[in-house]
């Protein structure tokens, strides 16, 4: 058995000129790990495109296959993390979600990792206000580089984005408060909402949202605000083709639809992280995907 690993065609073209031009596989390997790619993925698709270029298997497009050693069923995660335990979901139980001017669909949930499907998050009228406000006014879209804890520009993201600060417009308060309402939070720990713009052809490798504690930067933004804890993905357009939001190593596969959300937890209150939350975006193959992104913090959120 085994799980597949997701990446935009741009990643692989990275991948195999830095080979063609006599990069080392683990120095490629350890540049992904760089950039929030899981140690499993990465080696998974750099070994793929070393193998095809020794004529030992087809050159790789898209997707790769990660063993999967661990059922997902196990108290660990499927690709052999660190054990972590599953708690009382902070989403609230139920087929809906009131809010204070509207009632949410919960069209799915998954256990393991969190996540849940949610219908109606945004009106039609609120998404073309999104794009309208983000357009225009976007820049490279970054990653936060686990070794030194800064938002670099990376080849693994071929979108563009905007982050707007909280409550910035009326517009983004009502969002704001809404949100924190399905998320169960407080609207103070959210960061700003993100708005990101993936062309057609454009998607993102495999990658965690939780911050890894494995530099001064992230240790002192876990110190001011506490750690990431989950995330709600909404879209703003419908995507003819491709840009699906993936989970390998749960098999999961959400499409994008203008206003509907998916909603994910990776933080427990024992300081764990759930590693099975990868995902990535699956490069959009016809169209262009819009989406806005808020994640929650433990405490209120403290900019640097």
């Amino acid at each position: 058995m085994s799980t597949i690993v997701r990446f935009p065609p741009a990643l692989g073209d990275w991948v195999r000129g830095h080979l063609d031009e006599g990069v080392a596989p683990a120095e490629l390997r350890q540049a992904l790990r760089e950039r929030a790619i899981a140690a499993e993925a990465a080696q998974a698709i750099v070994d793929a495109f070393v193998r095809a270029r020794l004529g030992q298997a087809p050159m790789p497009v898209d997707h790769v296959a990660l063993p999967d050693p661990i059922a997902p069923a196990a108290s660990a995660d499927p690709i052999g993390a660190p054990p972590y335990r599953h708690e009382t979901p902070r989403l609230r139980p139920g087929t809906s979600i009131a809010t204070n001017d509207r009632v949410v669909g919960v069209a799915a949930r998954a256990a393991r990792p969190m996540l849940a499907v949610l219908n109606g998050v945004f009106s039609a009228d609120e998404c073309e206000a999104l794009i309208a406000l983000a357009r225009g006014r976007l820049r490279p879209s970054t990653l936060v580089d686990p070794t030194t804890g800064l938002d670099v520009v990376s080849g693994l993201r071929a979108s563009h984005g905007r982050f707007f600060r909280p409550a910035e417009t009326p517009l983004i308060a009502r969002l704001d408060r809404r949100i924190a309402e399905i998320m169960n939070l407080p609207v103070s720990h959210g960061e700003g909402l993100q708005i990101l713009h993936y062309p057609e052809g454009a998607g993102s490798a495999p990658h965690y949202d939780f911050l890894v504690p494995s530099n001064p930067a992230n240790q002192a933004s876990i110190a001011r605000s506490g750690q990431r804890v989950s995330t709600l993905v909404t879209y703003l357009n419908d995507v003819p083709a491709g840009g699906e939001t993936l989970f390998p190593a749960a098999g999961w596969a959400v499409s994008p639809r203008r206003g509907h959300a998916v909603y994910f937890e990776y933080a427990n209150g024992q300081g764990e992280l759930d590693h099975a939350s990868l995902h990535a975006s699956g490069a959009v193959t016809q169209g262009e995907k819009w989406v806005a992104t808020k994640w929650m913090r433990e405490r209120p959120f403290v900019s640097a």
